[in-house]
């Protein structure tokens, strides 16, 4: 009986070492993404300089970015379709916009672009593609967002279709002669007017995927956490 308990004993403190492993390597990952985001690496230098006065400047809302969550399978497309857009800010209105171009025309700091929620109005798709060959959806109703951002993501997103892959993508351009932006599951382009932009995508470096990923790893966190503490 001795020896089982022994045997047992050992087999636990394997499994509470790789499980603490596992959670000391997460906890890692977790603060390097947090420490990515809050330092707003990946974008301009004009985007951070402006985002480190938000604590300052109540009408800062956030970066394009920011105020989205994407399911996984369509990160790619909305971050395609989003393209420079993604880090534009939005503020409450004009004049905090006018004020953060002020400063960075004075600090030199480069340019960077302003969405106001009085000023944005947003744009819908008027033609009927729901039933369309390889229809994914128009990429403003395939995001979350909070209501007041609505104008913003459809301004941005409106008259974007997602399609599966460039076949259906071809077919849907030529039946509406170009009339909208295409874009697909893979990241793919089709401009209005009918201009193609495409190639390879790097799958995990978006800032829309690290988002992601730092939203999921917070939550497994939390879990792993429970799971250790029942252990120990």
């Amino acid at each position: 009986k001795e020896k089982e308990w022994r045997t047992k004993a050992k087999e636990n403190d394997r499994a509470l070492e790789e499980k603490q492993n596992e959670f000391h390597r997460q906890q890692s990952r977790l603060e390097s993404l947090k420490n990515i985001a809050e330092r707003y690496d990946g974008y301009g230098n004009s985007i951070r300089k402006v985002m480190e006065q938000k604590e300052h400047t109540p009408g800062l809302l956030g970066v394009v970015s920011d105020l989205i969550q994407v399911d996984k399978k369509y990160e790619i497309a909305i971050e395609t379709a989003l393209g420079g857009s993604i880090q534009n800010i939005v503020t409450s209105d004009e004049d905090t916009a006018k004020r953060m171009i002020d400063f960075l025309k004075k600090n030199k700091f480069g340019r960077a672009t302003f969405l106001p929620l009085t000023a944005i109005r947003g744009d819908v798709l008027r033609e009927n593609v729901a039933g369309e060959y390889g229809f994914v959806g128009v990429a403003s109703e395939l995001v979350r967002y909070d209501k007041q951002y609505d104008n913003i993501f459809k301004s941005l997103l409106g008259r974007t279709v997602v399609m599966e892959d460039m076949d259906s993508a071809i077919a849907l351009a030529r039946k509406f002669r170009n009339g909208f932006r295409i874009v697909t599951l893979d990241g793919q382009v089709i401009n209005r007017g009918g201009s193609m932009t495409g190639g390879s995508v790097n799958r995990s470096a978006g800032v829309l995927s690290r988002a992601n990923e730092l939203e999921r790893l917070s939550g497994q966190q939390g879990a792993l956490h429970e799971k250790l503490r029942a252990a120990t």
